[in-house]
């Protein structure tokens, strides 16, 4: 299968991924046949990428670390963990929160044991799950990626399942931001993001009164905007005063905000949000977490098409536990000729070669169709 822009979606070409709702419930079932409708569709829900099967394709397999039936199961089990909070104050949120800690402990071990029990690079497929509303689907998210980055830095079994309920709760705090500025498609103005920011203080509120999860936890939610610069919130924390699972879910978190679908931004691939964080590393992220992250996550995804400095092109085939960002290529073009057979070439084993650029609006000749 093949990951391309909804830009270059037409008619006839065949879904090679089933793509699911919020409910947990397939919207639009693989194998079938894209018409316009389904594309008017697609593009009503800001759906920017999508896999489809093709000949030059055929074979490539895209695996997620977590099953969609486990990540549907989880993302609702938040959902309604998170809903019953609406409308409490912090002490009465407490009390609820407390009473639920058992299901939201249960949700870190179940994505605990899917992360270390899988020696592959962690894969999250965002576009095959289409979400209301981004604070559920985030939360799961920024779980995986800080359970990857801790298990990368070598945390131990304590600290993993720390650091994962930590990430599930770093946002909590956004229940109590007014939902006009939650959900506001466009930017914030000064004021509103001064509101906005509250949300770390509300989350520790919250957090530090629980009494069956760590105070650790609340600490995570207050500091995971901390930069070690001192340019984050709410406090202006330094690189020793912020606490190291905060560095990681704040890394997490911004990675996943990048290459997250959002109204009022279209999402970036994972080596671009990669770029996004790198370009932060040792100023204001912590580098060992960065280069973390880099190794904990997949760069390219398999079936997307890219383009080499020598003028080949490829789709990835399949990834390098060797090294994340040199994906395995299956090569079908040469100096921008379609080649009679494809082959497989492994990036790590070409240093000279490098990547050019990602081609999700690569057109296939009709003759290969």
């Amino acid at each position: 299968m093949r990951l391309i822009s909804i830009e270059v979606l037409k008619e006839g070409m065949v879904l090679g991924r089933t793509i699911w709702n919020e409910a947990g419930h397939p919207l639009l079932k693989k194998d079938v046949v894209i018409n316009e409708r389904i594309i008017q569709r697609l593009q009503q829900l800001n759906t920017h990428y999508l896999y489809i099967d093709d000949e030059i394709s055929e074979g490539i397999e895209v695996k997620e670390t977590v099953p969609p039936a486990v990540r549907n199961k989880t993302i609702s089990t938040i959902k309604d963990s998170f809903q019953s909070l609406d409308g409490l104050n912090a002490v009465n949120a407490s009390y609820v929160l407390d009473q639920q800690s058992k299901a939201i402990v249960s949700i870190v071990d179940e994505l605990l044991s899917a992360v270390t029990g899988n020696n592959e690079i962690l894969t999250i497929l965002t576009d095959a799950y289409l979400f209301d509303e981004y604070l559920y689907q985030h939360s799961f998210q920024v779980t995986l990626y800080s359970i990857a980055i801790a298990k990368e830095l070598g945390h131990s079994a304590e600290d993993l399942r720390l650091i994962g309920i930590g990430a599930l709760l770093h946002d909590v705090g956004k229940l109590m931001v007014p939902k006009d500025i939650l959900t506001k498609p466009g930017r914030l103005t000064h004021e509103e993001f001064e509101i906005m920011k509250m949300h770390t203080r509300y989350g520790f509120d919250l957090l530090r009164n629980l009494h069956s999860i760590s105070l650790l936890v609340a600490h995570c939610a207050f500091q995971h905007h901390e930069r070690i610069d001192g340019s984050g919130y709410p406090r202006g924390l330094v690189d020793f005063e912020i606490h190291p699972f905060a560095k990681i879910i704040g890394v997490a978190d911004v990675f996943d905000a990048v290459t997250t679908n959002r109204v009022y931004r279209e999402k970036m691939l994972p080596s671009q949000g990669l770029a996004i964080v790198e370009a932060g590393s040792g100023t204001i992220y912590d580098a060992r977490i960065v280069n973390a992250l880099k190794k904990a996550v997949v760069h390219y995804p398999n079936g997307v098409i890219l383009k080499l400095s020598d003028g080949r092109r490829g789709i990835v085939s399949k990834q390098n536990t060797l090294n994340a960002a040199l994906p395995w290529i299956r090569v079908f073009e040469e100096k921008n000729v379609l080649l009679t057979a494809t082959y497989e070439i492994n990036l790590v084993d070409y240093p000279t070669i490098t990547i050019s650029s990602i081609e999700t609006d690569y057109v296939v000749p009709s003759k290969v169709e």
